[in-house]
């Protein structure tokens, strides 16, 4: 997408006359159906997500739908950006910045709420500590200054935008390593008091966990290649990966376990007390 918007510009004035290239014929179909695809995505989200609206996973999938919104919009502001360079003729400077910023704010909130999921909200604790919060908010803008340096060609933001992706990967799986290894005491609590009505929800938590460890390390893999010059395929792969989360909805849905909330609640302290 850089490269393309490079390419397209002959001026930096704001609107610009300019000749596109015939390869780039496709590209506004493309974003349009990319537009569609996430804007469907966030309405169905949203509408799961209010229908859904006394469970306890309610706040995070609240959450969660802030990302296909941004997708959405970013798309949206690509497709207008190549409609009217491709039919009119004319780039607007702005609508690419907008482009740009989009793209950026995206990837960050993104990771802030795959962080934010690894600390296990909602899934064993109803609200993240004062710690958590702010943490996940410095690594958050930590992470975007080092996008934007990195995405602007500033000499060693790659190796900078490296290094924010280890510390995020690696405070992400120590943090789903720690909840699952929570999860598994629950379980293991549950049969030896003989609690089998609260098996099926803890289970279910841990479940998802462990897919969502799956998908990390899928992401992981796939941002590492990018930063390897891989960039056009698995940039492709990361964005079906992200949307493959909001796709499968039963991973975050869990419809039985506000029955069970006040004992599972806890369980989970017992276990931190103890």
């Amino acid at each position: 997408m850089g490269e393309a918007l490079a390419t397209a510009f002959s001026e930096s004035n704001g609107w610009d006359r300019i000749s596109v290239d015939e390869a780039y014929k496709r590209l506004p179909l493309l974003y349009f159906s990319l537009m569609l695809i996430w804007s469907l995505s966030f309405c169905s989200w949203t509408f799961n997500t209010f229908r859904t609206r006394h469970f306890q996973m309610n706040k995070l999938q609240w959450t969660l739908a802030s990302i296909p919104l941004i997708k959405a919009l970013q798309h949206m502001l690509c497709f207008l950006f190549w409609s009217s360079c491709y039919y009119a003729h004319v780039c607007s400077l702005w609508i690419s910045f907008g482009v740009y910023m989009t793209g950026v704010l995206s990837q960050t909130v993104t990771f802030v709420v795959f962080l934010i999921i690894s600390y296990g909200y909602c899934i064993t604790c109803e609200s993240l500590s004062l710690y958590e919060r702010r943490t996940a908010a410095a690594l958050g803008c930590v992470f975007y200054l080092t996008l934007i340096g990195h995405r602007a060609s500033i000499p060693y933001f790659s190796v900078f935008l490296t290094l924010d992706y280890s510390i995020l990967f690696y405070v992400i799986f120590s943090h789903i390593s720690q909840n699952l290894l929570l999860l598994r005491e629950q379980l293991a609590f549950i049969e030896n008091e003989d609690v089998p009505h609260m098996h099926d929800a803890i289970y279910m938590k841990y479940t998802m966990l462990k897919k969502f460890q799956g998908v990390m390390h899928i992401v992981a893999v796939a941002e590492l290649a990018v930063l390897m010059k891989m960039h056009f395929y698995l940039s492709v792969a990361v964005e079906r990966g992200v949307l493959c989360l909001f796709t499968v909805r039963g991973l975050f849905n869990f419809p039985d376990i506000h029955k069970h909330r006040e004992f599972g609640g806890f369980l989970l302290a017992s276990n931190v007390d103890s």
